[in-house]
């Protein structure tokens, strides 16, 4: 997005105007939310699919797109790091500010049938990672890159997800049966495929032109205000590449669809990892370690990569704890938000 809305343009605005801005960039991002949990909620209804497999492949490819496109773009112009701490800071972020602000807000529905599955392949996904970084670090050392075979294997593994969370999706028994014409005595829109799907993607495109453009203004303010690039860099730039998901599973939990929170949350980790690691590794070899010598950086194998790891460990628990009960304790949101608030100001003190 920063190729078609870069910020600089925004720097040199009057304080007034940014801030109008930012208002119309709410109001609009509000709405493309509005647009997208509808015609995604519309989507599993119709197709009779869990809601949970909807938010975990229709919106999460929608939301991780623009991050793969971002990675691709750097893996081709050598900034390979750039796109293997894009993937893995997503993956924090997704699950620990977004999945842990919808826990504290509501008790989130726990499907029985599909959670299981999805997160074993989030589970998965994420350990396969870590053992491939530190597998190849360990061989390599500070040469070490995530190569094409590895980008290709992750695609081809993309695909078998994509597969089967459609197959799980229709064989889930919370939905078999399902006639496509109401459920819970609420008769269903009769709308074209094609306009539902148009629905989604009109909502996806203006959530994430609005949310630039928001991030944009409240950088050009703070540039404005003095505020040093260090924090900037460690906030809003980490904040920014997550407000999609975030307006998103925010709205869906308003309109009384949190199942597609919880699908986005883990499908976008999935996504992340196979989909957005796998094209950019598949574009151009990854460096796991940033720089030689005295001027190497560690950050991602010291920091990003364990609190990852860490984060989708305590993810999968409670996963595992939620299938007695068919609920996330809302308590759940406390240590994956103050791990990802630890996180973020980890980044601040090693970048300052």
């Amino acid at each position: 997005m920063d190729h078609l809305i870069p910020a600089e343009l925004f720097r040199g605005l009057h304080p007034a105007l940014l801030l109008l801005l930012m208002a119309v960039s709410v109001v609009a991002l509000i709405k493309g939310a509005d647009w997208l949990v509808e015609g995604a909620s519309e989507i599993a209804y119709r197709a009779g699919v869990s809601k949970v497999v909807v938010g975990a492949t229709v919106m999460a490819l929608g939301t991780t797109s623009p991050e793969a496109a971002v990675s691709v773009l750097a893996a081709w112009a050598g900034d390979g790091g750039l796109a293997l701490g894009n993937a893995v800071g997503s993956v924090i972020a997704d699950t620990g500010l977004i999945f842990g602000i919808g826990c504290l807000i509501m008790r989130l529905p726990a499907d029985r049938f599909m959670l299981p599955r999805q997160g074993s392949v989030q589970f998965g996904s994420m350990l396969l990672l870590v053992v491939l970084c530190y597998g190849v670090w360990w061989i390599e050392g500070e040469a070490a890159t995530l190569n094409r075979p590895a980008g290709l294997f992750l695609l081809t593994l993309l695909v078998g997800y994509m597969v089967l969370s459609v197959r799980w999706g229709r064989a889930d028994p919370a939905v078999v049966g399902l006639s496509g014409e109401e459920e819970n005595g609420r008769p269903l829109v009769r709308a074209r495929w094609i306009a539902l799907f148009g629905l989604v993607l009109a909502g996806l495109l203006v959530v994430l032109f609005a949310s630039h453009v928001l991030i944009c203004c409240v950088r050009g303010l703070a540039f404005q205000w003095g505020v040093p690039k260090a924090v900037i860099a460690a906030t809003l730039v980490a904040f920014g590449t997550s407000l999609p998901e975030l307006v998103v599973g925010l709205t869906a939990i308003r309109k009384g669809h949190p199942e597609l929170l919880v699908g986005n949350v883990i499908g976008a980790d999935i996504l992340n990892i196979l989909f957005v690691v796998g094209a950019a590794a598949a574009a151009s070899p990854l460096p796991i370690v940033e720089g030689t010598g005295a001027e190497a950086s560690w950050i991602f194998l010291q920091l990003h990569l364990p609190v990852m790891f860490v984060m989708l460990l305590l993810m999968r628990a409670f996963i595992w704890r939620s299938m007695a009960t068919g609920y996330f304790a809302r308590s759940y949101g406390v240590p994956l938000l103050g791990l990802y608030v630890a996180y973020v100001g980890m980044n601040y003190v090693l970048s300052v």
